[in-house]
């Protein structure tokens, strides 16, 4: 999912997006990329939008990457379950890993996730991690599932990596929206009213404000003397 508008991080995003954007002097989305051909990922589809041009001239073919990659675009940002359809829509198929292409994961991470999710046998995973960060999405797990997401107090949070199994994919239409969102797939009653197994990903680095581009590629100006 590269099609984010990056509204915190302007004026830098007015003018460059999100995704390419660097955190070790890489953009995110080619790290992201490059972690997708490691976890043995066939092919991934990229949905752009906000300045797709320059995504996709950035991606070209994915050869660079070690991945095959093919482009959807999301005309207007209409959340996550909106971008999961127009990606089934032009030949991506079950199972389904989804990934936020603005987030940088430990290495390794996505493989781990993978076939820890693989292995559970849950129609539906998603990734968690410690985090107090403002704005993450607090989430509720139980027994190593989540019960619940936006959870009052929770200790825990949502990164941004899904995985889903044909048997869910209904369940992306007829949301409320817009904005369609992955999460709202994914509440109950009482929760989250099908099993998604928890996938604990460890730190997670993302660029939200501007002077994140400082502290993710050049640590050494930000410490206080």
């Amino acid at each position: 999912m590269a099609a984010g508008e990056g509204r915190r991080l302007r004026p830098l995003t007015e003018r460059w997006p999100k995704p390419i954007l660097p955190i070790d002097g890489r953009p995110v989305i080619a790290t992201v990329l490059r972690d997708l051909a490691e976890a043995g990922i066939g092919t991934a589809t990229v949905v752009t939008g906000h300045l797709a041009e320059q995504v996709e001239e950035l991606i070209g073919d994915g050869s660079a990457f070690g991945i095959p990659v093919r482009f959807v675009r999301q005309p207007e940002p209409l959340g996550s379950a909106d971008a999961v359809r127009r990606a089934l829509a032009e030949g991506a198929a079950a199972p389904l890993l989804v990934i936020a292409a603005d987030t940088v994961f430990q290495p390794g991470a996505l493989a781990r996730a993978a076939s820890q999710w693989l292995g559970s046998g849950a129609p539906a995973g998603l990734a968690v991690r410690e985090s107090a960060e403002e704005g993450k999405t607090p989430v509720r797990v139980e027994d190593g599932r989540v019960v619940e997401i936006e959870a009052e107090g929770g200790v825990l949070t949502a990164a941004p990596l899904w995985f889903l199994a044909a048997s869910v994919l209904p369940r992306l239409e007829n949301l409320s929206g817009p904005p369609f969102e992955l999460a709202s797939a994914f509440r109950g009653e009482g929760g989250a009213d099908v099993e998604v197994v928890a996938l604990g990903v460890g730190p997670t680095r993302d660029l939200t404000r501007p002077e994140d581009v400082v502290v993710e590629n050049f640590p050494y100006l930000w410490r206080s003397g």
